[in-house]
């Protein structure tokens, strides 16, 4: 894990250096570093923020909660993602309108149970854009947005922890486009536009690499869309909501686990996700087994390319009325 940390960390950053530097006068290379460091900004999205924040990373909460200011040094915010992911999505896993990685806008339908357009019949065409340019979102408009939905659900309820956290968010965001934009904007001899265009590229990558590896964890045929009783109970246990809900795939691939965190076990990240990702590969055998032994499903496609085209029929599916 510090391996790992010290060279995502080094991806993302040393491109940013070099370009904050003035020494660069090629555009290609201009485009180049700026597309590697995209490639490390997903490293650390992946592979240390999201165990961090899940104190998963380390048994010293001090490190977990440092480390997971990583993800605010990427342009997110890390107050934001941890009610979004740990606490909605790992909670209410696939449920609509509770797992918030299933609210979108109105273009886009990722659960059964949520409203048709007429547009969704092309949403598996326009996806991929829209999973392109998901991180530019993030360091926009989609942290202020959960921010306020958050305030009113009642997670920011302390004496002035709502506006705490909104000055802290702020002040994270302008630092990150201090060193990944303005910077290089002013340090090397070409237009803003095109430097702009460079860093959206960057974005292009990383959220593109991100989505996917996500969403084909859960929006997947295999996968279940439950729904609470009229109690507000649910049919299945927890651990089966969790397997029934959510897939893994690619699982022989060594350098896509330690590539994308071990998210390709995405099972196993469910089932324990206070477990750092090193060891997911060690305990699907595990998981597989008492899954097997209690009548559980356990979802896994082989490679990475079927699960995208799984996710790509699935987005079809419910593109249709």
């Amino acid at each position: 894990m510090v391996a790992k940390t010290i060279f995502m960390i080094t991806l993302f950053f040393m491109p940013l250096v070099i370009l904050s530097s003035g020494l660069v006068d090629a555009p290609l290379v201009l485009f180049l570093l700026y597309v590697i460091s995209g490639l490390g900004m997903a490293g650390i999205g992946m592979s240390v923020m999201h165990d961090a924040i899940h104190g998963s990373y380390s048994k010293n909460k001090k490190i977990n909660t440092f480390l997971g200011y990583s993800f605010n040094l990427i342009g997110g915010s890390a107050v934001i993602w941890k009610i979004q992911h740990n606490i909605l999505h790992h909670t209410y896993t696939n449920i609509d309108e509770a797992d918030d990685d299933l609210n979108a806008p109105f273009f886009l339908r990722f659960s059964p149970h949520a409203k048709h357009y007429w547009v969704h019949q092309f949403q598996h065409i326009y996806i991929w854009f829209f999973y392109s340019i998901s991180t530019i979102s993030w360091i926009t408009s989609k942290d202020f947005v959960r921010l306020k939905r958050y305030k009113k659900m009642g997670f920011f309820d302390k004496k002035n922890e709502y506006e705490k956290t909104l000055a802290a968010m702020i002040a994270w965001k302008l630092l990150y486009y201090s060193y990944a934009l303005i910077l290089p904007m002013i340090m090397l001899p070409f237009s803003w536009g095109m430097i702009l265009v460079a860093f959206l590229c960057m974005h292009f990558v990383t959220g593109f690499l991100v989505s996917i590896i996500f969403q084909i964890a859960h929006i997947m045929p295999s996968t279940d869309f439950p729904l609470p009783n009229n109690k507000g109970e649910m049919k299945e246990c927890w651990y089966g909501h969790q397997l029934a809900t959510t897939t893994n795939f690619s699982p022989k691939s060594r350098l896509l686990y330690w590539l994308i965190g071990g998210l390709n076990y995405q099972v196993e990240h469910h089932v324990l996700p206070d477990v750092c990702h090193v060891h997911y590969k060690d305990i699907s055998k595990i998981v597989a087994a008492t899954a097997e032994e209690f009548g559980m499903k356990y979802h896994v496609k082989s490679s990475l390319f079927q699960a995208i085209s799984a996710h790509t029929k699935m987005l079809r599916s419910l593109g249709r009325k």
